[in-house]
This record gives C-alpha cells, sequence and structure tokens, in this order.
C-alpha cells in the first residue's frame, strides 16, 4: 500500500473518530507503527491533522489555524521529548505559567489531568485546555493572529500581577556568545514577564535552535535557569552549557 493509498484512509479514519491512534492505524493499514508516525508527520507538516501523543487528532479540533497546527507538528517528536521532561516538573496545585510557543503547546496532552493553575497568553493553549482539570487564567491583550496569541502592554502587566511556582518558555535561539534571541520585540517582553515572575524557570528548546541568533538579542546566557532539549542535542556542546551555570535536562530517547 503506497503513501498516497494510506493518506486517503488515515484521513477517512480521522473524518470519522476526530482521533486516532498509531497503533490502531497500524492495524487498519496492515503496516508498522514507525511507518505510520511517519505518514502522520508528514500530514501534519501538510497542515491535514495535529499529532498528539500516540496518534493525531482533526485541525478543526484544536481550534487553530493551519499555519499554527504546522508549526506545532515541525519536530513533533523532538518537541513531545523535551515536553515529558518538563511536564515531570510540575506538581498538583502548581501555579504555572506557559507562553505561546509551539513545544509549550505540545505539554497540553500530558497535563490535562493535572489539578494545576495555568496562566497562558495563548489561544491554542486555552481551547486544548478547555473541559480538563487545569484551572485556566487567560493573559488578554492584543491578539496577534499568526502566532494566535495575546500580546502587548496588558499581557505583560497580566502576568506580572501573579506569581507562578514555574514558568515553560519555548525560545527561537540559544547561543553562549550572544545568549536568549527572539524574532520580534514582543516575544521577548512576554518571555521576560514570565521568567522574572516565576520561582523557577526552565526554557524549552529542541536541539535545531541551539547555538542560534534570531533577529533580536534579549538577555545574557547566564539568564538561563534551566534548558530542557532533546535526544539530537551534542553532548559536547550542552556542556559547555553546564559550565555557563545553567540545569541541562536532556531526553535520551532516540
Amino acid at each position: 500500500m503506497n503513501f498516497q493509498v494510506r493518506k486517503q484512509k488515515i484521513l477517512e479514519k480521522l473524518e470519522q473518530d476526530a482521533i486516532i491512534d498509531v497503533k490502531e492505524l497500524a492495524i487498519l493499514l496492515e503496516t508498522s507503527d514507525i511507518t505510520v508516525r511517519r505518514d502522520l508527520t508528514i500530514l501534519a507538516e501538510q497542515g491535514l491533522l495535529l499529532r498528539t501523543h500516540g496518534g493525531a487528532m482533526k485541525v478543526s479540533l484544536s481550534q487553530m489555524p493551519v499555519s499554527f497546527a504546522q508549526k506545532s507538528a515541525i519536530n513533533a517528536e523532538q518537541k513531545d521529548e523535551i515536553c515529558r521532561i518538563a511536564v515531570n516538573k510540575i506538581r498538583e496545585g502548581d501555579v504555572v505559567f506557559l507562553d505561546c510557543g509551539s513545544t509549550v503547546f505540545r505539554m497540553c496532552p500530558f497535563i490535562r489531568n493535572m489539578k494545576i493553575k495555568v496562566v497562558t497568553n495563548s489561544l491554542p493553549i486555552i481551547n486544548e485546555l478547555i473541559g480538563s482539570e487545569v484551572s485556566l487564567n487567560f493573559a488578554g491583550g492584543e491578539i496577534d493572529f499568526e502566532r494566535q496569541a495575546a500580546h502587548g502592554k496588558i499581557a505583560v502587566e497580566h502576568f506580572q500581577r501573579y506569581r507562578a511556582d514555574k514558568a515553560f518558555v519555548g525560545i527561537d535561539g540559544i547561543s553562549l556568545k550572544n545568549g536568549l534571541s527572539a524574532s520580534s520585540e514582543k516575544e521577548a517582553e512576554i518571555t521576560m514577564a514570565l521568567a522574572q515572575n516565576a520561582r523557577e524557570v526552565f526554557f524549552l528548546c529542541d536541539a535545531g535552535k541551539l547555538e542560534k541568533d534570531r533577529y533580536l538579542p534579549f538577555a545574557p546566557i547566564n539568564f538561563v535557569q534551566n534548558l530542557i532539549t532533546d535526544s539530537l542535542a551534542s553532548e559536547e556542546l550542552l556542556e559547555k552549557y553546564k559550565m555557563a551555570g545553567m540545569n541541562v535536562l536532556r531526553s535520551e530517547s532516540k
């Protein structure tokens, strides 16, 4: 059975069930789990579905635009490695800041059943966690439709009203020479607001963003308390980050 036939059957099954499982699809398609995961990743990057832990769901269920679904699907396995480590740092009763990054968004399936309070500026996170055990607090302000998030002065002031036990923040780039960098000023100011009002801050960064500099450098390397990355990250490089003073958490999955 070639990819185009598998694609049609996957989308038909998704239309029927809305949420599908890798193992169930492997039986239906008479192929391996690895092939199904690869197919789902391709379809997610095309914006036809949203990858979840162990399967996929209809994009319409996520109530987010195709562009965000596509971004969330890029490097999905690495992002999920990072999220599993991140979620292990959360305890029942915690107040947690979550930013609007696509990696942070993928924490949602792992925390749905936790009795915690989440403060976020992300519309997809709010939509994903409505009806779960999580208590939600949305930081309002001007909506950035591309990133599906609130930004600006009001959003920043909202985060500054609260104190979180932990903050989980995505970053566009990090390097030993230039520290943290962002793609825009509004992203940088939200990151700083979350980091300055949480007792412990975790920066979530897949291996592809390490030693990369983006448009706007906004904090030195020693600003990072904890860095969570995936198994593709170079051990040699991570040792240098540790020597710079940060606690590095790296997935061992391959």
